[in-house]
């Protein structure tokens, strides 16, 4: 069985809720990391409003919503991978913050519109293994282009072993077969990948 991604807004808000979970660290971000804006953390952003704000953020459930910063994987019916693919200025907390591990040594302009992110991979519990953060990221290239991307950049962790707070944008292997190419090398633990469109 292939695997078949589609647009958020093509899911329905409770598969997207399947494929989050109800524990672990993926239930309790809700991609969020990257968006919460100056101030606030996640002691003061309830998990609940993350989840809205990630209903919101993806317009799921309303097929041709403004709002599709996100693709799904499905397997036959079932949702199994959520990957956040969006432009990368909208990502408040990896644009503001020059310290981040992405910025180290570049010199660009964080906000430019034109440059897309993809900053979480996430393959369902049950699920894993069977190739669908590799579909889901082979995917987000067609996803940002079509929508006037002209460059599309990651952060994957290169080391096999990682972390929860480090792991959520997946393994540099799924870039590169994506046809992806390493610009950086920010640390031993991450790679920043890019493809021009």
């Amino acid at each position: 069985m292939s695997v078949r991604v589609v647009t958020a807004d093509l899911a329905a808000c409770f598969d997207l809720e399947a494929v989050f979970g109800d524990r672990g660290g993926a239930a309790e971000c809700r991609c969020q990391r990257h968006r919460l804006a100056r101030g606030e953390s996640f002691a003061n952003t309830p998990v609940e409003e993350r989840a809205e704000r990630l209903r919101e953020q993806t317009g799921c459930g309303d097929a041709g919503a403004a709002a599709t910063s996100g693709l799904v994987a499905y397997l036959g019916d079932d949702p199994v991978g959520w990957c956040a693919v969006a432009p990368r200025a909208d990502y408040a907390g990896l644009v503001r913050n020059a310290n981040q591990t992405a910025w180290r040594g570049r010199t660009e302009d964080r906000g430019d519109p034109g440059i897309w992110a993809v900053t979480c991979v996430l393959t369902r519990a049950g699920w894993r293994g069977l190739g669908i953060a590799t579909a889901l990221v082979a995917s987000t290239v067609d996803h940002a282009r079509e929508r006037g991307a002209r460059a599309l950049e990651a952060y994957p962790i290169t080391v096999a072993s990682a972390t929860w707070g480090e792991e959520h944008p997946g393994p540099l292997a799924i870039y590169l077969a994506a046809g992806f190419t390493e610009v950086a090398r920010p640390s031993t633990r991450r790679a920043v990948v890019r493809i021009e469109m």
